[in-house]
């Protein structure tokens, strides 16, 4: 069992939970994420590791409740455990001294390039961060991107905080601003990263995204989670979850990751009810 030692609310329907897992902490690096089953029985999801600290043993985690899982994990609090917690798992990022890298953060994408963005900074790259989400409520984590990058810019699609746009927006002015980038980093909803890949291919600018999103299984045995790169197939879960934007067949990956959503849409009701009962039957980490 793993406890939960921490939970905060970050914006309406985002939450971080704070796990106690020496094992997976000791080896956490920046781009990696974790599986997780509440209980015995229940839906194993992966989510990205968004912070780990060595000396608590402790892995931070941040959720946005959308399907039945991330609803029931936001029913537990501090103290309560999970059943299962394994990870570290994927390929971390590559973290080097590259030069000068833009991190773009979109909605809860602010949280797994986070860690990326303090790694390439401590590496000595000059970081320039961009996060975006559909309004000022939704952002988060503001001050800790602002402690893990050189320079950071803000865009909400209503104007209610920052530049009225998109990261894309911010990220153009930034090109233009700049004689030489040598890395983009782009986390969050797909379209996002697609625009952010088609924009950096005018430039050549390099240009890596994390296909976190479409993983099911975490290990490479369910083939859920297949993405075409390069004209290659690969599997989100062991080949990435980073991968070269520019070589992503992004089409196709919309296709794929609306396959389950039906299943998942009833689950959810099921689960909901008529009344739209918050269960809380599995505190606890029991069933």
């Amino acid at each position: 069992m793993y406890r939960i030692v921490n939970k905060e609310v970050l914006a309406p329907d985002i939450s971080l939970i704070e796990i106690k897992a020496p094992l997976v902490a000791g080896k956490a690096k920046a781009g990696q994420f974790v599986i997780l089953r509440l209980w015995e029985g229940g839906e194993r999801i992966p989510l990205t590791i968004a912070d780990f600290d060595r000396e608590r043993g402790t892995i931070t985690c941040v959720f946005q409740e959308v399907g039945k899982t991330t609803r029931q994990l936001g029913t537990l609090e501090a103290g309560d455990k999970l059943k299962d917690f394994a990870g570290p798992l994927g390929l971390p990022s590559r973290i080097q001294n590259f030069g000068s890298v833009v991190c773009i953060g979109g909605g809860v994408g602010v949280a797994p390039v986070y860690p990326i963005a303090r790694a390439l900074k401590d590496a000595g790259n000059e970081v320039t961060g961009i996060v975006g989400a559909r309004n000022r409520e939704l952002l988060f984590w503001e001050d800790r991107m602002r402690a893990a990058c050189n320079r950071l810019l803000v865009a909400t699609d209503d104007g209610s905080y920052g530049l009225h746009g998109f990261v894309t927006d911010l990220l153009r002015e930034v090109i233009g601003e700049k004689k030489e980038l040598d890395l983009c980093i782009a986390i969050g909803p797909l379209p996002m990263m697609r625009a952010v890949s088609s924009l950096t291919r005018e430039y050549g600018l390099k240009t890596v995204v994390s296909l976190n999103s479409i993983m099911v299984d975490g290990t490479g045995m369910c083939g859920c989670c297949r993405v075409t790169v390069g004209g290659e197939t690969k599997f989100t879960c062991v080949d990435g979850p980073e991968f070269d934007g520019h070589l992503v067949d992004f089409e196709e990956m919309a296709r794929r990751s609306v396959i389950y959503k039906p299943m998942e849409q009833l689950a959810l009701e099921l689960y909901l009810g008529e009344t739209g009962h918050r269960c809380s039957c599995v505190r606890g980490g029991e069933k």
